[in-house]
């Protein structure tokens, strides 16, 4: 993947080319990237992107990058609206923007919001609306704080930091590279799940629904504080792996 892409040429073309003898300024750049990957750096940040949901998502260090778990979030979002015409959504913490662009591209009548604490995250986000070619509507600030006054919606989702302070995963892996503060609310884990579901009612139509990503152990704490604030039909769904990942309910 590395060689593609300082190439810029496909897999084939590589296979059919094995013999070519690659510049001098192409070569560092291939073993600089080598390099930082032997650190652990993530491919997705090497290369600049990552596929979700079938689109392909620009990728920073600026915000978390877009994994296969969490289009689980999307199917069900787009699951909870399908029996509305143009529905309104609102995306909290929206990062890259890979959950809202990517609901806004599969409901194209829908009216999508997305907000952000990170003005450069919303950069990203911006930019692949653009380049995807999704219509979306970015406000900057704290969950619901960034949003104007006016208006509800059919649909809040959000992926938000649910990874407990100090939990060891932080310093594993990817998450080492990842914007801390999208990956942990630097308490215990459902600080801001907490105050999602709580201001909701304020900010939902009647009948409308939110949906949580949330940690692998975490789905029956999600599911008591949304019964507590007044959700129906409140259950927990499972991702590929069999872990019970996004829970959610109606008002």
């Amino acid at each position: 993947m590395l060689l593609e892409h300082v190439l810029q040429k496909p897999r084939s073309w590589l296979l059919a080319h094995d013999t070519d003898v690659i510049d001098s300024q192409a070569t560092a750049q291939f073993l600089t990237l080598c390099a930082e990957r032997r650190q652990g750096k993530p491919m997705a940040q090497l290369i600049g992107y990552r596929e979700f949901m079938q689109y392909r998502f620009m990728v920073t260090p600026d915000v978390l990058i877009p994994r296969p778990e969490t289009e689980l979030l999307v199917e069900t979002g787009v699951q909870a609206i399908e029996s509305v015409s143009a529905p309104a959504i609102l995306d909290l913490g929206t990062g890259s923007g890979a959950v809202a662009i990517s609901l806004a591209l599969l409901r194209q009548d829908a009216f999508v919001v997305a907000t952000d604490l990170s003005v450069p995250a919303l950069s990203v986000a911006q930019q692949n609306a653009q380049a995807l070619g999704a219509r979306i509507q970015w406000w900057q600030g704290s969950w619901y704080e960034a949003l104007p006054p006016e208006g509800r919606f059919d649909l809040i989702v959000s992926n938000p930091p649910y990874i407990a302070s100090g939990d060891p995963h932080l310093e594993l892996g990817d998450l080492r590279f990842e914007p801390v503060s999208a990956l942990t609310d630097f308490a215990d884990g459902l600080s801001a799940i907490r105050l999602i579901i709580a201001g909701a009612a304020m900010h939902l139509k009647p009948g409308g629904q939110l949906w949580l990503e949330h940690g692998y152990d975490q789905s029956m704490a999600v599911q008591n504080l949304l019964r507590d604030h007044g959700f129906t039909g409140v259950r927990s769904l499972q991702d590929l792996a069999g872990i019970a990942r996004v829970t959610g309910g109606a008002l």
